[in-house]
């Protein structure tokens, strides 16, 4: 059974033909014209009345392929069978589209050889519109093409080809990979036939199914005679020709999960046989030697294995296989992409928030280095305040220093004023004494007082009479008290006389005056 999508594609090339002004529309004229050579070609019975009624609401304008596709899915489509000839079809659509699109005048292919290339073009194709072909499927068909001739694969030559592709978002639409295969750029040193016969052998395997074919004898069921047919292999059939030119068909081998193929030993003159079982028949083959025979048993287990497991064409699954590869590989880049912009997002969060951390390091440095810069002025002001303070008391210290010589000198010279005045003091002892014992004795022998107390002084006495006879300054309130003390009444001759019974109350008083006098001296000092 075709596939849908693979339809649809050669429609689209058809449709797309027919639209001049390419905006996507096409007139209801031609879309009937389209519909019933469709419906022609594809055995389908085709019902003018339906399109008249699904395009009934607008019978002015131009149809677009958006308005068309619902009814060319509902009428057509939805009612194709297997038994219709998908080449017929394919060169109906071709037929239509390719005049408008490319010329095959300046290419090495005929217009047969465009053809069975554009048909591989459908096939390899997205199923996206409007259909291009790319890189992958590019290089998958162009390998298999050479390889084919007979040539070998070469990976630098299509490396620098897809440097070309870049420019043209690596893909290609159908005329642009006709022109390519048409210019020979990968089949340099090969011939006209050589490259049509590549192509046919591609066409016939991917576009046909023909997984294997060639020449072998096989046995009548009636005759049991021995006759030489063209043997084509596909995935559900093994079709036998007359030829091969696959004009004239003898039988048809239907394949399915009850069949099975074994090797059988020569007999009857035949060699490399091998039998194909199905469930109402069985058929004898012979292959023209061993490894021919090996290979068609192969192929053909291959596809009662396909079978089995319900799965299509081989090419079909490979393709399939391609794309959902792709998809993963696209799905992995567009996961890995995102992780990237998710990891570059992060990294440049980490980036911001470094910085950030950098700003704040600088904006702390800086706060830092002030602080420094403060504390330092801080430190030289202090470190000024204290030497100013050192200077100051060392002044002060020098002053004090100054001032304790000045006080030690004034004690010095206050202690001997005092040891003077004690040795004066002493001395007026001495005399006071001696006073003591001349007024004894003058009382005694009624002499003259005052002469040996005026040559213990050395002061002179004054002689006149009264109050007026005072003793010489020699130092302090010492001799003022002796000067309180030693006042005695004289008489008219210039005679003194001590009063009876006070010289020894004027003697106290004497010693306590110059004891407070000395006190009040080392007072002021300290």
């Amino acid at each position: 059974m075709w596939l849908r999508e693979e339809l649809l594609k050669s429609i689209w090339h058809a449709f797309t033909a027919l639209d001049v002004d390419q905006r996507g529309k096409v007139s209801k004229s031609q879309l009937k014209v389209l519909s019933h050579n469709l419906c022609t070609v594809m055995k389908i019975p085709h019902d003018p009345v339906a399109l008249e009624e699904h395009f009934k609401d607008d019978d002015k304008g131009p149809l677009s392929n958006q308005g068309y596709m619902p009814y060319l899915n509902r009428f057509i489509l939805d009612k194709v069978r297997e038994d219709f000839d998908i080449l017929e079809f394919n060169k109906m659509c071709w037929t239509l589209c390719y005049l408008k699109n490319i010329c095959t005048k300046n290419l090495l292919i005929t217009d047969n050889d465009a053809f069975k290339v554009w048909c591989i073009f459908n096939f390899l194709s997205e199923d996206k519109y409007p259909l291009v072909i790319i890189t992958e499927e590019i290089e998958y068909f162009l390998r298999k093409l050479v390889e084919t001739m007979g040539s070998e694969w070469s990976e630098e030559k299509f490396a620098d080809y897809k440097l070309h592709l870049n420019v043209k978002n690596n893909c290609l639409t159908a005329w642009e990979l006709i022109e390519l295969v048409g210019m020979g750029y990968f089949s340099k040193g090969m011939n006209h036939h050589t490259l049509s016969l590549g192509i046919n052998d591609v066409f016939q395997e991917l576009i046909m199914d023909v997984l294997k074919q060639g020449y072998m004898m096989k046995k009548g069921h009636k005759r049991k005679n021995w006759t030489e047919r063209w043997f084509v292999l596909r995935p559900n059939s093994l079709s036998y020709y007359v030829s091969e030119d696959q004009v004239e068909k003898r039988g048809n081998i239907i394949l399915d999960r009850n069949c099975c193929v074994e090797s059988l030993p020569d007999k009857d003159g035949k060699k490399c046989l091998f039998i194909i079982k199905c469930i109402d028949k069985c058929f004898e083959i012979s292959a023209s030697d061993k490894k021919k025979k090996q290979e068609w048993i192969q192929a053909v287990q291959t596809c009662i294995q396909l079978l089995r497991l319900g799965l299509s064409s081989p090419h079909r699954e490979a393709r399939l296989r391609r794309r959902e590869l792709r998809q993963r590989q696209q799905a992995e880049e567009e996961d890995l992409v995102e992780r990237m912009k998710q990891l570059q997002a992060a990294n440049e969060n980490k980036q911001r928030q470094l910085e950030a951390m950098r700003e704040k390091m600088e904006e702390a440095a800086a706060k830092a280095a002030l602080e420094e810069l403060r504390r330092k002025r801080t430190q030289l002001d202090l470190q000024d305040r204290y030497r100013l303070d050192l200077e100051r008391e060392k002044m002060v210290r020098q002053q004090m220093e100054e001032q304790v010589a000045q006080k030690s000198s004034e004690l010095e010279q206050y202690l001997q004023r005092v040891r003077e005045l004690e040795d004066m003091y002493h001395r007026l002892e001495e005399a006071l004494e001696d006073e003591r014992q001349r007024r004894s004795r003058r009382r005694r022998g009624n002499c003259r007082p005052g002469l040996g107390f005026k040559n213990a002084m050395n002061l002179p006495v004054n002689g006149g009479c009264g109050n007026r006879s005072q003793a010489a300054k020699g130092g302090g309130g010492g001799i003022k008290g002796w000067q309180s003390w030693s006042r005695s009444t004289c008489s008219s001759r210039g005679r003194c006389r001590v009063k009876p019974g006070t010289s020894s109350k004027q003697d106290k008083d004497l010693k306590d005056k110059v004891a407070k006098h000395e006190a009040q001296c080392a007072s002021s000092v300290v």
